[in-house]
């Protein structure tokens, strides 16, 4: 190793040169070192500074995390003012830019099909179809309003308002998705200040608590300790390495080869209306997010003053748990079906392209579908190029299918159908190896 210290500051760390084999040992949080093109970061102190939250950025430490910055930063050259102090040294020649053990053609031949990708300007947005989509999503509120005000608060008008009102919420749900990814604006600030108001206004959650959630699904996707979608609780038991870990230590929290039954009692109609409020009203108390809240709160006041006069307050607030419901039960279809029944596993830090489609699979194109999923139909390209604005996923799709098939990695589409059925599917099979390890093993 040449001269220098580990403290930061460009000019210092340029002559100092480092192994995997020394990187590798500092992926903790409170010992975190990156690799990003080369450059070999301390990220330790910076962690809690993250604007995507701490947890993300620490997953990826003692790792080469170029593909994952790029993935995430539409502005990288911004970004590289906050790393540069953070700055310790390089990669010694001779050692892999892409980390050990990983397919280095693989790694480079992705690069270049991003660059390919931007190069196409499938990184730029168009303008009227998001203008569209909002107008529809704000289209469906203001019928369900005239709605009950023309014909009244009857069971059938009732009926058909929260329908209404769940199609908008669901949407909404699709909508600030791509501006929590900064997929829509050049400047992410803008991308922001409008998801601020999508997430918050028009749905009354929190901007915060879903970047520091889904980014780390992102980052690490399907991975255990990392991917907080797969924290089941205990509830469920996914993959095929948990069910036999749980099984050999005799843990029975719930008898989990009934899961695949249960998931239809639990899952879908809890999730949004029970699990999601609580952690989304305590993570922004506990948390200060304050600017989040006030959007929150100006969501429940739109909401209350809209329609207490036609139903009351008991009322209103009944409306609103139904709609939950229901709406719950949309995103957890949508959402569960790209991931459960793929690989759950522990980490085994994989290259961003095999990591991502390990884990993820497509449902085949339509209108409906795209419609329906926001895009999530496209879920392989979506995990690949987060910041991608969702209409120009079908333009990269073919050449992610054709490096996958020149590398040998696998490509899933399957239809929507079938990827419903498969989420049963998939809680049976782990439930019935939950079991069998419980009583042979």
């Amino acid at each position: 190793m040449g001269k220098g210290g580990e403290k930061g500051g460009e000019p210092e760390a340029q002559s100092r040169f480092y192994t995997w084999e020394e990187i590798q040992k500092h992926n903790q949080r409170t010992d975190g070192w990156l690799v990003i093109q080369r450059k070999v970061y301390n990220v330790t102190q910076w962690v809690n500074r993250h604007p995507g939250g701490y947890r993300v950025i620490s997953h990826c430490a003692g790792e080469d995390a170029t593909d994952a910055f790029q993935a995430f930063h539409i502005n990288p050259t911004l970004v590289q003012k906050f790393l540069k102090p953070l700055l310790i040294g390089e990669l010694a020649p001779g050692e892999p830019s892409q980390g050990l053990d990983k397919n280095s053609q693989l790694v480079e031949d992705f690069r270049t099909l991003r660059k390919t990708a931007e190069d196409m300007n499938l990184f730029r947005a168009n303008p009227l179809f998001f203008s569209l989509y909002l107008g529809h999503i704000i289209a469906m509120e203001v019928l369900a309003w005239l709605m009950v005000s023309y014909f009244g608060t009857g069971w059938i008008t009732t009926l058909i308002l929260a329908c209404i009102l769940t199609t908008s919420q669901a949407q909404a749900g699709w909508l600030q998705h791509d501006f929590g990814h900064l997929s829509v604006f050049k400047k992410s600030s803008w991308n922001h200040i409008v998801h601020k108001f999508i997430i918050g206004h028009l749905k009354g959650a929190s901007a915060n608590w879903w970047n520091h959630r889904h980014f780390q699904h992102h980052a690490k996707p399907n991975i255990f300790k990392k991917d907080p979608d797969v924290n089941m609780l205990h509830i469920f038991v996914l993959g095929d390495i948990q069910p036999v870990e749980y099984g050999k230590k005799k843990l029975k929290y719930l008898p989990y080869n009934h899961q695949h039954e249960y998931f239809f009692l639990i899952f879908p109609p809890l999730l949004i209306p029970v699990y999601f409020q609580i952690q989304i009203i305590s993570t922004m108390i506990r948390r200060r997010f304050w600017a989040d809240l006030a959007w929150a709160i100006s969501y429940y006041m739109r909401y209350f003053i809209t329609y207490i006069p036609f139903y009351g307050i008991l009322g209103s607030l009944s409306l609103l748990t139904f709609v939950r419901f229901l709406e719950s039960h949309w995103f957890v279809w949508v959402t569960q079906m790209n991931h459960i029944p793929m690989e759950i596993d522990c980490e085994k830090h994989r290259d961003w392209l095999s990591s991502q489609l390990a884990a993820t699979c497509n449902i085949e194109q339509s209108f409906f579908n795209d419609w329906f999923t926001g895009h999530l139909n496209f879920q392989i390209e979506h995990h690949l190029f987060p910041t991608m604005p969702r209409h120009n996923f079908w333009k990269v799709k073919p050449l992610v299918k054709s490096l996958c098939a020149k590398h040998g990695v696998q490509y899933e589409e399957k239809p929507l159908g079938k990827a419903f059925a498969d989420i049963i599917g998939s809680l049976k099979k782990s439930g019935d190896l939950w079991l069998d390890a419980y009583l042979h093993k």
